[in-house]
């Protein structure tokens, strides 16, 4: 399959160029950036070796559609969509603090819990929780974002204390979070599914904050299907679930977990289709409608078209 695993180009304009984990980010003139999605997989803050296809277009089409079903609430970064693998917006001035909400006990809160912590990020844990308990209530479990390595837990005084945030800013971005969260909750429920946790991120354009990146995708959003979810909790069986929690748990399995020393698995071609027909599950799952697949053969000179017919339009 013809994946997108990078990109290499030079734009009219291009002052800038950064490479994600997982993104291709192109500044056009101080002012835009191209954001191309790539099919490059990231666990544990590691880039897998191999690309997943349509992983990149499946991505990039949950955002938009998601960030344009909650415009209503925040403004977004978003300006066009000119490729199912790619986004250009306005640049913000990035808030350096990923606003992780939980809804449930699920994912690395439930590996702390189980490892005997009781606070995450500074919000109390009540005792008697078992993993994939919905919580009392949804909780927001804050995040630094490493510009290298691993985005660490803080709290939300910590922010407060280091000025990572103003208090004001910081106020919005908790109530942008909550009311985002309950949007994708309703949303999720009208296709049977659970939004579990997620992460927003938001950055800022003179006074305006916006909200940036991507929103309710399989990278950032956990979900799980809510038939049947009393019963397995009940029961003590694991959560049928759409997310990268079950790439995480073949690394696990195969003894990776990031670690210093740690190999990665090999990832043969069944593992590689399994990744992408989850993937293309989510989509078709969470949005109500069919994945479309693009034309896998020059998809990397498609791209590179895409975004130099949409620059003009600028």
């Amino acid at each position: 399959m013809n994946a997108i695993k990078e990109t290499h180009f030079e734009f009219k304009g291009q002052t800038g160029f950064y490479k994600g984990k997982v993104r291709d980010v192109y500044t056009i003139n101080n002012e835009y950036l191209a954001m191309v999605v790539t099919d490059r997989i990231s666990a544990f803050d590691v880039v897998l070796p191999e690309p997943i296809p349509y992983k990149g277009q499946v991505l990039n089409q949950i955002a938009a559609k998601f960030l344009q079903a909650t415009s209503d609430i925040v403004p977004n970064w978003v300006v066009t969509v000119p490729d199912p693998t790619v986004t250009i917006g306005r640049i913000c001035e990035p808030f350096k603090v990923e606003m992780v909400i939980r809804g449930y006990l699920a994912g690395h809160a439930a590996r702390e819990y189980a490892a005997g912590k009781r606070q995450v990020c500074g919000v109390t844990l009540p005792e008697g929780l078992k993993e994939n308990d919905k919580l009392p209530e949804p909780i927001i479990t804050p995040t630094t974002k490493a510009a290298i390595g691993h985005d660490e837990d803080i709290s939300r005084e910590e922010i407060l204390k280091r000025g990572i945030v103003s208090e004001a800013d910081y106020v919005q971005l908790e109530r942008y979070t909550r009311l985002l969260f309950k949007r994708g909750t309703e949303i999720a429920a009208d296709q049977g599914l659970i939004l579990v946790d997620t992460k927003y991120e938001f950055g800022k354009i003179s006074d305006i904050i916006y909200l940036i990146d991507e929103i309710h995708t399989p990278d950032s959003s956990r979900y799980f299907y809510a038939e049947g979810y009393a019963e397995r909790q009940a029961n003590g069986e694991p959560q049928k679930q759409l997310s990268k929690e079950f790439v995480r748990r073949w690394l696990i399995e195969n003894g990776f977990q990031g670690k210093d020393g740690q190999q990665i698995p090999e990832m043969s071609t069944e593992i590689v289709d399994s990744i992408s027909e989850r993937y293309i599950e989510l989509y078709e799952k969470i949005t109500g409608e069919q994945f479309v697949k693009t034309e896998q053969e020059n998809v990397v000179d498609r791209v590179e078209m895409a975004i130099n017919k949409a620059l003009e339009t600028l």
